[in-house]
């Protein structure tokens, strides 16, 4: 598996000289898998700049899963350049919610007055499949949701292929059980010795005082999930709007200072723009 992201900031974009390191984009990940795969997480406004990159390619065979329905992280998708190109094929997995949840998610973000282009004038050839709340499999890749704890629910996912996983759970709030979500135990052990974490990690624990039952995680829960469950690499994820490069920074030093205080390997790191992970 090869990741890639192509933004990791939460809420709303931003832009500014002090956000160069870590880019201002909304969610949007890449997963390249060993079958040739492509699979999309989320679109937020990170995946312009996919899209421009993915147009350059001759065949454009696409998966697309979505965690939740919330403006952050679907804003780019009428932006997305290969869904203008009509020798795209793009399936959706019925995620995060099974019936014609994706279907409709997907034909409300393209419907006059929100966008002038309509759903049904797309090129590209977009059909849809089950996916969750069952484990299913892309290609060589095999998925695996779990509840998010968020308002609004949502799902969060487990991609193994080859003995490596990558975990991925952004918009979910490890100090408090939303309605449908999980404990932090749970989560421990879906993330269990996983290769690689994204995490949610918008807060930090003084700031999360005030926005409690918001939806999402501080570092510091976000750390401890990462080392109970044994995993190898740690990505902060879901950027606070207002966190500067240096504040991050700062934050991933104080990750790393407690988990070498206790005698662990794991690598902690903020995840940013163009970020990349071999597995």
């Amino acid at each position: 598996m090869l990741i890639r992201c192509w933004g990791s900031r939460g809420s709303i974009p931003v832009s500014g000289k002090e956000c160069l390191k870590y880019g201002g984009d909304t969610t949007c990940v890449e997963i390249r898998a060993i079958s040739g795969d492509v699979i999309i997480i989320d679109a937020g406004t990170g995946i312009r700049k996919l899209g421009l990159s993915l147009s350059k390619e001759s065949s454009l065979k696409l998966n697309f899963i979505f965690t939740h329905a919330h403006w952050d992280h679907l804003m780019g998708f009428p932006f997305f350049e290969p869904l203008y190109n009509k020798e795209t094929e793009i399936i959706v997995f019925r995620c995060p919610f099974p019936e014609h949840y994706a279907e409709d998610m997907i034909n409300r973000l393209m419907t006059p007055p929100h966008f002038p282009v309509r759903y049904s004038d797309l090129k590209a050839n977009i059909s849809f499949r089950d996916g969750c709340p069952e484990a299913f499999k892309i290609g060589s890749v095999l998925v695996e949701p779990i509840p998010l704890s968020h308002p609004n629910n949502g799902c969060g996912y487990r991609f193994s292929e080859n003995g490596k996983t990558f975990v991925f759970l952004t918009d979910n709030e490890l100090g408090c059980v939303h309605n449908g979500g999980l404990k932090l135990d749970d989560y421990v052990e879906f993330s269990k010795n996983a290769d690689l974490l994204f995490h949610d990690a918008e807060y930090t624990p003084e700031e999360y005082k005030h926005c409690i039952e918001w939806g999402h995680s501080t570092y510091t829960d976000a750390l401890e999930l990462g080392m109970r469950a044994g995993v190898k690499k740690l990505g902060l994820f879901h950027l606070n709007r207002e966190r500067t490069d240096d504040e991050m920074d700062s934050i991933v030093e104080k990750c790393r200072k407690i988990v070498s205080e206790k005698g662990l390997e794991m690598d902690c790191f903020g995840v940013g723009y163009n970020s990349e992970f071999k597995l």
